[in-house]
């Protein structure tokens, strides 16, 4: 990470420690999907059906890489006919906010939403940025979460400017947003690394470590990864506000964990391990505790 990169990082945190964080909820029923209390756990795994607060809910399609708008009032995801669409806590109300051209493979999109600036003059946004691979080459996208049957446009990820600020354009995967600011957070797959974009005065990113599957913390001042370690896939956490320290959360892992989800509240994550979904407290004080034995990807809805 470089120093540049750093600093921004930092400021970024601590703009959103002033702000504030984000919200969370969801039921079992479909019928009670819409009533459930904040941070609930949710479980796609590619089927029509969605773990909530440990229920099965029908989305009455497909659903795959689910991730909650940061008010809880809409899922996003990717549906069975590779399509980008959102929908209601009970699978109703579905709209394809974009629909896949075909021959490409779309996934993990995440929400990027902030409030008008008055100050700076910077525009409310409200988009959806995933990872779209077309002929094997793998680029950022994003997409106003309004649109229906819209067309995504690439991402910019411009990096620190001058020598050697320059950020790989293809091959970024796993987009990961959270906080007030439009900061987000992904992988690349060429170069194994994790990258922070900042998309609020000005656009501007860097590198922060070497790992995959980032998600940042609601507060902006953390952010979890995954890294192969002896043999298996571990967590572990970069604190921004602390000298940009690494932490592994799993160091005794005897198996794979990955793809980590924030609570709400920050306090808790929860990963995904070959025989289900476990949650283990985000500042490494205790063990992973199996939740359920469903695999799929993990998120809480707000």
């Amino acid at each position: 990470m470089t120093t540049r990169t750093r600093t921004m990082a930092a400021a970024i945190a601590v703009a959103a420690a002033v702000t504030g964080s984000a919200l969370l909820g969801a039921s079992g029923a479909a019928s009670a999907a819409t009533s459930a209390s904040h941070g609930t756990l949710t479980v796609s795994n590619g089927t029509k059906y969605v773990l909530i607060n440990g229920h099965k809910v029908n989305f009455g399609v497909n659903v795959r890489d689910l991730a909650w708008s940061p008010n809880g009032a809409k899922a996003a995801f990717v549906d069975g006919s590779g399509n980008l669409d959102i929908a209601n806590p009970d699978g109703s109300g579905r709209v394809v906010v974009a629909k896949n051209p075909g021959n490409q493979n779309w996934s993990h999109p995440t929400w990027q939403v902030t409030a008008k600036d008055t100050r700076y003059n910077i525009p409310a946004k409200d988009n959806l940025i995933f990872a779209a691979r077309a002929g094997g080459v793998s680029r950022l996208k994003y997409i106003s979460a309004k649109a229906v049957h819209g067309t995504p446009k690439t991402l910019s990820l411009y990096g620190d400017p001058g020598p050697g600020g320059a950020l790989p354009q293809t091959g970024n995967v796993w987009p990961n947003a959270a906080g007030h600011y439009g900061t987000s957070v992904y992988a690349n797959d060429h170069t194994g690394a994790v990258y922070i974009r900042d998309d609020y005065l000005r656009q501007q990113g860097g590198k922060l470590t070497q790992g995959s599957e980032p998600a940042l913390s609601p507060n902006e001042e953390e952010v979890v990864f995954v890294r192969s370690v002896a043999g298996h896939d571990h967590v572990l956490v970069e604190d921004f506000m602390h000298g940009n320290h690494i932490k592994d959360l799993t160091p005794h892992a005897t198996t794979d964990y990955s793809e980590p989800a924030w609570s709400p509240d920050g306090k808790t994550l929860a990963v995904r391990t070959p025989s289900g979904t476990v949650t283990l407290p985000a500042n490494g004080t205790g063990h992973p505790t199996k939740v359920t034995s469903t695999v799929g990807l993990a998120a809480y809805r707000p």
